[in-house]
């Protein structure tokens, strides 16, 4: 969510035309020489468009772009102070705070600017939310409403279902699930190589549920495939690679089909680190598993742990 008790409106930003050439560069340093996804880079161009946005235009050319030198401190507090006024998340500012501070130091780098502003540009720190996660009951009951709509044999549910079981068995972000090919997966010794954030590679275990899935996908993966198809693992109906926006729309129409709590996607993978350290598993196994670059961003879930914890204890005990 955006807001907090408020509506945040969502703002259409015009792109100055001179400023299309500066954006895709930036965007582009982001991906190539970062290792950012594709999804990070297009958010934070879009920050940095709305950036650009306020402050003045560079020239009366027939392609006038901004001026960056009107890019300083001042600039960046009254901007981010603006986004704050809107009603946007902490997690928002903070964002968008990262991403102006990466523009800043790119431009100081290229020689678009000469000093370094975003240096000094402090913003909110994100809430430490405890993320929302179904219960194992949860889980079990979406996944066994996947499998049992898949019995009609149409390819689409098979699909629909193997990607689920992955999704859950593998704590896969929706953009690493849409990056895997058939080669990258395992299916006697059950693992699954994935591309993650920062361009870092990592081989993830499913359990027998989860292959039993993709071995009834492969089956049947040649009926949605074209001559001109990828390599991709799962695809959508024209035979391509199945976009993230259609695996998006999988987990919100089966969890509302098995009456589950709604939640966007990635709280399967929330759900699934949370239930292997429930489970019994260690900080670095998760840590490995969910290709988490930091220890620190692993252990938030310990607080759901902990939480489930205290409710059941709060429940069951006589003194309480």
């Amino acid at each position: 969510m955006e807001s907090s008790g408020r509506q945040v409106v969502p703002l259409r930003v015009a792109e100055r035309p001179g400023d299309a050439e500066l954006l895709d560069a930036f965007a582009s340093h982001l991906q190539t020489q970062r290792g950012l996804s594709a999804h990070t880079a297009r958010a934070y161009r879009g920050d940095v468009l709305a950036l650009l946005a306020e402050l003045p235009s560079g020239g009366d050319g027939d392609e006038p772009g901004t001026d960056l030198s009107a890019l300083d401190l001042p600039a960046l507090r009254s901007w981010l102070a603006a986004q704050a006024a809107r009603g946007l998340s902490r997690a928002s500012l903070a964002r968008r705070a990262a991403a102006a501070r990466s523009f800043s130091a790119w431009a100081r780098r290229t020689g678009r600017i000469g000093t370094d502003p975003g240096q000094r540009l402090l913003a909110p720190q994100p809430e430490d939310a405890v993320p929302e996660v179904l219960s194992v009951a949860e889980a079990k009951t979406l996944l066994q409403v996947a499998r049992t709509r898949a019995d009609d044999a149409d390819p689409v549910h098979i699909r629909d279902w193997a990607a689920l079981e992955l999704l859950y068995a593998a704590g896969l972000r929706i953009g690493e699930l849409v990056g895997v090919d058939v080669a990258e997966v395992d299916l006697g010794e059950r693992l699954v190589r994935v591309l993650g954030k920062g361009a870092t590679e990592r081989v993830v275990p499913f359990g027998v549920p989860a292959g039993r899935a993709l071995q009834e996908w492969l089956d049947v993966r040649a009926e949605l495939a074209t001559a001109a198809s990828p390599g991709a693992l799962f695809l959508g109906v024209r035979g391509g690679r199945i976009n993230a926006r259609t695996l998006r729309e999988v987990v919100y129409r089966l969890t509302a089909l098995a009456g589950v709590r709604h939640l966007p996607p990635h709280g399967l993978r929330h759900s699934t680190a949370t239930h292997l350290l429930d489970g019994g598993s260690d900080l670095r196994s998760v840590q490995e598993v969910l290709g988490h670059s930091s220890l620190t961003t692993t252990q938030r879930y310990t607080h759901v742990s902990a939480e489930r914890l205290r409710n059941s204890f709060t429940q069951a005990h006589p003194r309480a």
